[in-house]
């Protein structure tokens, strides 16, 4: 038995009476992270805003690349996520050494395999988008291969960032990362906007400051891992040397989750492959109303960062009841904040979707996926928050095994019933998501019960 498991039997014993979290600190924890997802839900849309008044082409192609980036971000943020749960238990249990030693480790593997994902866009991204969006106009594959090129660029800076961000974000810190965040998106927004209206440089103006952002921040946040000022930090280049032990419990954690954040987005790319065949109107407005209900997602994908490094700690202090009520009142909190977003999205559809510029075909579009989305909402959070503490008390491949087969069977595979087979409209594709959801839920629900 280990000495963590004798604490965890002793403050079960107790009730684990001691609350590892204060209000005030979960307070202090929570809030930089519902900022942070707030300032990237803001700058993706105003990149669509802006990009909008370039043509729908533009949209459309910024659009299919975007589902490509994303995959490849989910994929380095839930490897990162492995990071910060390795690196909160070390925190939990007070060894900072091998805490900072555990953002180094994690450093080495991310950005790695985000050079490996550029140099193959360089080499074969023609190859690439021809296969996954093939059928879409000339003039939007002409926009799709510029921003590509651009933003795959960006991926190793991201593993940078996120690498180190998940340092602090393990120690409780969110605040860095939100006003690294905030630096980044500011540097983006100003030159989108110089190099769009100002510059006229078209999809290369939304382009270009992504790259020079996204390297500024991954600079930043580079030098203040390494403070000496931390008691959790990168010490020396030498913690970068490979250590297998550490590289393994991150990839215990990362893998699983990548693998399902991999295969997940993939499964995006085809539904967006997919709209690709209904016309560059269906394109638009499923491009718009993705980004506007982004917002939607902000509480949930802010509380489930949170959640990572409560459960980590509370499992690195031998305390999993603890963890255990921490996910149900975050789970309260979602659906509280949910309820507010919800409303003002429903309230004010065509007042959002009109601010895009698009055609009027595009626009109602997109006020109708927007509503149906906002309406099923009521399923996300158990189906999207608890994973966060499955994967932080070490049953990853129980979240993989689960979010794979949903979304291939009821995502991807209704959706191309709905759409090839049975000629609906667009909104049926996001009819097949919210079974997805439903199905999530009840597994979810049902394994948070028993443990």
């Amino acid at each position: 038995m280990t000495a963590n498991d004798e604490t965890g039997k002793t403050c079960a014993g107790r009730g684990n009476a001691v609350e590892l979290f204060s209000r005030r600190r979960l307070f202090g924890l929570l809030w930089p992270l519902v900022i942070e997802q707030l300032l990237s839900v803001l700058v993706g849309v105003v990149d669509i805003f802006m990009v909008a008044y370039v043509g729908e082409a533009t949209v459309s192609g910024v659009s299919l690349v975007d589902s490509v980036n994303y995959l490849f971000i989910q994929v380095l943020f839930a490897l990162t996520a492995g990071g910060t749960v390795v690196c909160a238990r070390f925190v939990g249990a007070r060894d900072h050494e091998n805490a900072g030693k555990s953002g180094a480790q994690l450093t080495l593997v991310s950005v790695s395999g985000m050079l490996l994902v550029t140099a193959a866009f360089f080499v074969a991204g023609p190859q690439i988008l021809g296969l996954l969006f093939g059928a879409v106009d000339g003039d939007v594959m002409e926009n799709a291969l510029v921003y590509l090129y651009f933003t795959v660029g960006s991926l190793p800076f991201m593993a940078l960032f996120y690498s180190a961000a998940s340092v602090f974000r393990a120690k409780g810190e969110t605040r860095i990362s939100m006003l690294a965040a905030l630096f980044m998106n500011v540097i983006n927004v100003v030159g989108n906007a110089i190099c769009i209206f100002g510059l006229h440089m078209g999809v290369v103006g939304v382009a270009l400051p992504t790259l020079l952002s996204r390297i500024a921040a991954s600079l930043l946040m580079t030098w203040l891992v390494q403070r000496p000022s931390n008691d959790v930090r990168v010490r020396s280049v030498s913690q970068l040397k490979p250590d297998r032990r550490i590289i393994r419990e991150i990839l215990s954690i990362g893998v699983p989750n990548g693998v399902e954040s991999g295969l997940f987005n993939l499964g995006k790319v085809m539904l967006q492959s997919l709209v690709a065949t209904l016309g560059t109107a269906s394109i638009a407005a499923y491009a718009v109303a993705g980004s506007l209900v982004t917002f939607l997602y902000l509480p949930g994908n802010a509380l489930g960062a949170g959640l990572t490094t409560i459960v980590g700690q509370c499992v690195g202090a031998g305390r999993p009841l603890q963890a255990k009520s921490y996910t149900k009142k975050l789970l309260v909190l979602n659906y509280v904040m949910l309820a507010v977003l919800c409303t003002v999205m429903i309230a004010g559809v065509q007042m959002w979707t009109s601010l895009y510029n698009l055609s009027g075909q595009a626009t109602d579009l997109a006020a109708q996926l927007v509503v149906a989305h906002s309406i099923a909402m009521l399923i996300w959070p158990p189906a999207f928050l608890l994973p966060y503490y499955f994967r932080a008390t070490n049953r990853a491949l129980f979240t993989m095994i689960v979010a794979v087969l949903t979304m291939g069977i009821f995502r991807v595979g209704l959706a191309y019933l709905f759409i090839m087979g049975l000629h609906l409209g667009l909104v049926w594709v996001w009819y097949a998501m919210f079974v997805d959801w439903t199905v999530r839920l009840i597994v979810y629900a049902v394994a948070f019960h028993r443990s």
